[in-house]
């Protein structure tokens, strides 16, 4: 009688411990995957940002050197005009 018991019990800690394990496992997987998730968005969020400052300077860069074109043009036909 003793060791049903004893069996018993070990068999109803063993349940509430693998149970108890599984909703910590299930929970970290979840909170893992939230993180993975954020940190996804959050990388997106910056490419944007980053493609977004690229491509103002790629515009800047274009104007300046179509100003500077253009300023060379108008001294080479000073220069002719002389």
């Amino acid at each position: 009688m003793k060791k049903v018991v004893l069996s018993m019990a070990l068999v109803a800690m063993m349940s509430v411990s693998f149970v108890s394990c599984k909703e910590k496992a299930n929970e970290a997987e979840t909170e893992v995957e939230a993180t993975a998730d954020e940190a996804a968005n959050e990388m997106e969020e910056t490419a944007n940002e980053v493609e977004a400052e690229v491509e103002e300077t790629a515009d800047e860069a274009e104007a300046k050197m179509d100003s500077v074109s253009d300023e060379a043009h108008e001294e080479i036909h000073e220069d002719h005009a002389h």
